[in-house]
């Protein structure tokens, strides 16, 4: 097989937008690889609109938003594979593939980068009572009948968990002609957007019950009914708060998780809390030259900050190849934590001599805190205190840290970020 110098895993929103920069950025070495016959990854079946307001300035449905990056991708004639599966990342960054016109095969390169996306949480791993009757339909899966298939998956639905594809599927269901009776989500706050919970529930007159969840499912061949109720602090169901609904259809939006199976495989160094992949202020993981951005590395709200991240990755792992492919140096390295409130943040660490100018550090918030402060301290030192009115789980949060500031600060070895009440 030809060699490339740069192999990107995936071709939905991430892999196109790294690729796309990775050209730009002076490399015509890449190679796209993607599982499945077209590419444009999970954004195809997102029919809806509300993508693009960050990156285009105008509002586009998932499709039109893809098909502003594949376009790119095509004037720009770099190369790609679809329905190409990736087997292994071996450490010398040797990748394995195989499809039907080469069968298995493998293609050195100088840098990989990860953009394999997230997957839903499998029920398997909810633990609800009940048979296992057929109408159990995962959210996006549901998604993906209505909006590729054309096939409805019932007309009385019920659905667990708060997520944006839940929310969203809440919506198109009832446009469909279903009856959507209620969204229960365990937690006592909602997983997704705002704005969804607003136009795709409130708007539509369906119920959401917070600190609520599934705790039996009735019927052997169908789903023909479901009991929820609700839960105490300790998450387990509360006795005499049942409600019955009948239904056809059970929706399960119960989260996302990156998808990093290929990731431990290559040794990459994994977030406990993220479930995806640790980085510098490259998006560079433990293994030198591979990078990792978009959903595989934490799970976005904004398809924006996906493209706006996997640019950063192109364009650093084109400068990791003009430098020799050499291991970075470790001075001046600073580490990022996360604490009181803060659960995660995005990079990890940051070699104050390798960032640009400006750096985005992304993090989630553990809970919803109203009238708070974001702050950020360097060393023992606090040096922003930002009040904001409402910080939930279910929307991202950013901060902007500066290279002349943190060389202001000699000696710096750690920065700090928290949630603040004054």
């Amino acid at each position: 097989m030809k060699t490339y110098d740069i192999v990107i895993v995936g071709g939905g929103p991430a892999g196109l937008a790294a690729a796309v920069a990775a050209k730009e950025a002076g490399n015509d070495s890449i190679l796209i690889l993607e599982r499945d016959h077209e590419l444009g990854g999970i954004l195809n079946q997102c029919i809806h609109n509300g993508f693009g307001l960050h990156t285009f300035k105008e509002e586009l449905t998932g499709p039109e938003y893809a098909y502003r990056f594949i376009k790119q991708v095509l004037d720009l004639g770099i190369e790609y594979k679809l329905n190409t599966m990736v087997m292994d990342i071996a450490e010398d960054k040797t990748v394995t593939a195989m499809n039907r016109e080469d069968g298995m095969f493998q293609i050195p390169a100088k840098a990989v980068i990860l953009a394999m996306g997230c997957r839903e949480r499998p029920r398997g791993a909810l633990n609800i009572p009940g048979y296992r009757p057929a109408g159990i339909f995962s959210a996006g899966t549901a998604q993906r009948l209505v909006n590729i298939e054309g096939y409805m998956p019932g007309r009385e639905v019920v659905i667990l968990g708060s997520g944006d594809i839940g929310l969203i599927m809440a919506r198109r269901m009832t446009l469909e002609g279903a009856k959507v009776k209620v969204v229960a989500e365990l937690m006592p706050y909602s997983g997704g957007l705002k704005r969804n919970i607003v136009q795709c529930l409130d708007d539509y007159g369906i119920p959401l019950k917070l600190s609520h969840t599934v705790v039996d499912i009735e019927g052997k061949e169908h789903v023909t009914a479901v009991t929820i109720a609700e839960v105490g602090p300790d998450r387990k169901p509360i006795p005499g708060t049942e409600e019955r609904y009948t239904c056809d259809t059970l929706l399960l939006s119960c989260g996302l998780i990156p998808e990093n199976e290929l990731s431990r495989a290559a040794g990459v160094n994994m977030s406990p809390v993220t479930s995806g992949p640790v980085v510098n202020e490259s998006l560079e993981t433990n293994i030198p030259g591979v990078f990792a951005c978009g959903n595989v590395l934490h799970v976005h709200d904004l398809v924006d900050y996906v493209s706006e991240e996997a640019k950063r990755a192109g364009q650093n792992a084109v400068k990791y190849i003009n430098d020799g492919c050499k291991e970075a140096a470790g001075d001046d390295v600073i580490e990022l934590v996360a604490t009181e409130g803060a659960r995660y943040t995005v990079p990890s660490t940051i070699n104050v001599n390798r960032m640009d100018d400006l750096l985005t550090v992304r993090f989630r918030v553990g809970d919803v805190y109203k009238n708070s402060f974001v702050s950020v301290y360097f060393d023992d030192e606090r040096v922003m205190h930002n009040q904001k009115r409402i910080i939930a789980p279910g929307e991202m949060e950013q901060i902007i840290l500066r290279k002349s500031q943190l060389q202001e600060h000699a000696g710096l070895k750690k920065i700090t970020v928290k949630i603040e009440k004054e």
